[in-house]
Formats: C-alpha cells, structure tokens, sequence
C-alpha cells in the first residue's frame, strides 16, 4: 500500500505543533478503557499500515468521506510515549466490519478495516481513514488498543462530537460525563491535507 506523504503527515502533525507543553506538575485525566467489543480481527490482513482507505493492490479506494486521525499518547503527567503500537479498526460506510462474525453483510473490499501504527518520538500517531458510521445499536466510533513493552494496555473507544445517537449509546453513556471529552474527536474539514477530507485529534493518555 502507498505510504501516507510527508506533506500530509506534518500537515496534521502541525494540529499539535501548535499546542502549548504541559507541564509535569499538571496531570491529565486518563483516557477511559472500553471493552473491545466483538469485532476485534481474528485473522489481521495482509496489509495492515495506517492507511485504511487505500488496500494493497487493489486499484479502489474505500467508500466514505476520507478521515485522517491525528494522535498523540502521553503519560498522565504529559510526557509523549515512544514506540508504542497503536491499534484501530472500524466499520465501513455501510456498517459492516472485515470479520468472520460480520461477514455475511458483505464488507467493502476497499476498505482495509484494521490498522496500526508505532508513536513517533513525540508519542504522534496518524491514521488515515473514514469518518465513522453508526449502525444498528451503536453510535459512530473507532476502537482503538494502545501496548508497549512496560506499558499498561489501554483498550478504548473513539467518539464523533455532536453525533445525536452519543446519548443513547449504552457504552458512551457508561462513561463518566467528566471523561467523555477524553475520547470524544471534533472532525473539521482538512483541505491543507486532502480535498474533501476531515481530520480529528486524539490525546490518548496512559496512567504510568
């Protein structure tokens, strides 16, 4: 699969260049878990890197509005974390995941469906995607699994801003309203990184 450019990564990399330090007598509220949910892959594709809209040899790209997710994973007194792997996987515009229990409904074959990536010295991580969709039971969201060696694994759930199904939804609503902004992502329109595109930040943040 094609890397994601230089030129679109310190695009979205610039989101957090712009926010101040925090300081280490600040802490920060960790990132809530969430359960993992059934979906998790059992068998990982082939091609499994940080661009999910686009599949190794296939000519098309994934339906849905392209997304980028930009992140940043930092210990609860503010330090970026190097080297840790970063795991998401999501449905596809149509509300169906690349799993053997979700396979009936037929996925997009253009869209990758699972990927990761490793935080670079500043702890960043950036994922290129789709906006999430809602289906069935389920408000829009991305799953996500932070590990590293010496890290405590974090498993947790994306949110969209302003999404009317948030409040109905029986895990978003689990978690306490003080956490909710912790995994809650304002999608804006990224015309600097891809036409048509969006892009959120994330800071997800371990307790170590």
């Amino acid at each position: 699969m094609p890397q994601i450019s230089r030129r679109l990564l310190l695009a979205s990399a610039a989101v957090f260049g712009a926010v101040p330090p925090v300081f280490a007598q600040t802490r920060i509220r960790p990132t809530p878990p969430a359960t993992e949910g059934p979906f998790y892959p059992r068998r990982f594709p082939l091609d499994a890197d940080a661009d999910l809209v686009q599949v190794a040899g296939r000519a098309g790209r994934a339906r849905g509005q392209v997304a980028y997710l930009a992140g940043k994973l930092v210990t609860s007194d503010g330090r970026p974390i190097r080297g840790a792997q970063v795991e998401i996987w999501q449905c596809d515009a149509g509300g169906v995941y690349h799993h053997v229990g979700d396979a009936s409904r037929g996925a997009d074959p253009n869209f990758q469906g699972y990927g990761k990536a490793v935080t670079a010295a500043d702890g960043a991580f950036r994922f290129r995607t789709i906006k999430p969709v809602p289906y069935p039971g389920r408000t829009p969201h991305i799953h996500a699994i932070v590990s590293g060696q010496g890290l405590p694994k974090l498993t947790t759930q994306l949110y969209s801003a302003g999404e009317p199904q948030n409040e109905r939804d029986f895990l978003y609503r689990a978690i306490a309203p003080a956490a909710r902004d912790g995994v809650t992502m304002t999608w804006r329109a990224a015309p600097e990184i891809e036409t048509g595109a969006l892009l959120a930040e994330a800071r997800l943040v371990l307790e170590v």
